[in-house]
């Protein structure tokens, strides 16, 4: 038996077979499991994204974050007439081919390059930069910007570990897209309904072009979604030329569990209690490595955390890579031997839920002063 940190890498935000959800589920399985047609219920969900969203006037249902970042992407090309595309260090947007750069946690914690199998000519239009680093980002507009179709970026970086903008920095990028014509997308498929209702761009008030979603929007079943301005989603076909098309988007049971999620987190307070129980335990993490004499900088946005075994500040990727992956390792060893099911790399965030409470908290920093006990 474990207490669940990961939960799915986000999307169990409820917890896992919270009962509403496990009913919505049942009742449009009754009905059906796929149509490969629009749907009452996917539409239902559209309105929740988009009543929540600040930046979202329209929304694609698609499978996958993988799926919406690839579509974004190819939208922002079509939309501009431009191939170049920016992402940032130790960002990571699914595993399409053209963002397989410098990708961050799974690639970074393997040892792998980007990828085997990914060619030179697929990522040659992709160009990278430090996040959080303004002076690089605007050198890179300065020489190329009449070419770039638009920047890419997890506006909390989660697959570094987390990381936070710095402040001013989310409102540079649109400053920059907005003066060079390349269209801003958040890719908030992690922090999306976690970091608050309407995800980072709320949180910190930068409206991009596109956003990407996925993890909490499917309720624990495969989905993603991709929307923005209604100019700009009114290019996808059919209604324009921007082809994009999934037989099993908008999947009946996806899109209930989507909707009873969605609905669930619009109730009062939810939000507080998931802020006020992160603020609480990474404020008791903090103080337990202190007193073990254990070097660590505890990041946290919302409801996600990460604890770098680095004495910090982490705000960048090339910052993260300085932490003590063997420490780390002896810690997530030692979490699981007491029954904590910890994310198993340095570079990801732990995902508490509305299910962890008080008890939880208590049991989670009992385990990590045991195990920081045994940290040298």
């Amino acid at each position: 038996t474990y207490l669940d940190y990961i939960g799915s890498w986000g999307p169990m935000i409820l917890g896992h077979r919270h009962p509403r959800v496990v009913a919505a589920i049942e009742a449009a399985l009754a009905r059906g499991t796929s149509y490969g047609a629009p749907t009452e219920a996917e539409s239902r969900l559209a309105e929740l994204i988009i009543a929540a969203v600040p930046s979202v006037e329209k929304v694609r249902m698609v499978s996958s974050g993988t799926e919406a970042a690839m579509s974004a992407v190819r939208l922002a090309r079509g939309f501009t007439h431009r191939e170049k595309i920016v992402k940032f260090s130790g960002c990571y947007h699914g595993h399409a081919d053209m963002l397989l750069v410098q990708a961050g946690s799974g690639v970074a914690t393997l040892g792998l390059p980007d990828s085997p199998g990914v060619t030179p000519g697929t990522v040659a239009s992709t160009l990278t930069a430090p996040f959080n680093d303004f002076e690089a980002i605007s050198t890179l507009f300065e020489s190329q910007g009449d070419q770039i179709a638009g920047v890419i970026v997890e506006p909390v970086v989660g697959n570094a570990g987390t990381l936070l903008p710095r402040p001013g920095y989310l409102e540079h990028l649109r400053d920059l897209t907005t003066r060079h014509g390349a269209l801003l997308i958040f890719d908030e498929v992690m922090t999306g309904f976690r970091v608050a209702r309407g995800g980072a761009q709320e949180r910190f008030g930068v409206r991009p072009d596109l956003t990407c979603l996925g993890k909490i929007v499917g309720g624990g079943v495969p989905v993603g979604a991709y929307g923005g301005r209604a100019d700009l989603m009114n290019h996808v076909a059919p209604a324009g030329t921007m082809y994009q098309a999934g037989t099993l988007s908008g999947n009946p049971m996806a899109t209930a569990a989507g909707s009873a999620t969605l609905e669930l987190l619009g109730e009062e307070g939810v939000y507080e209690r998931l802020e006020a129980w992160t603020e609480a335990t990474c404020e008791g993490i903090e103080a337990i490595a202190l007193e073990a004499g254990i070097p660590v900088t505890v990041n946290r946005c919302g409801a996600m955390f990460t604890i770098f075994f680095h004495a910090g500040p982490v705000t960048s990727w090339e910052e993260a890579r300085l932490s003590d992956t063997k420490r780390f390792a002896r810690f997530f060893h030692g979490m699981l031997d007491r029954g904590i099911y910890w994310p198993p790399s340095q570079y990801e965030a732990a995902f508490p839920s509305l299910a962890h409470g008080d008890h939880e908290r208590q049991i989670l920093l009992e385990a990590c002063r045991a195990v920081f006990a045994l940290l040298d």
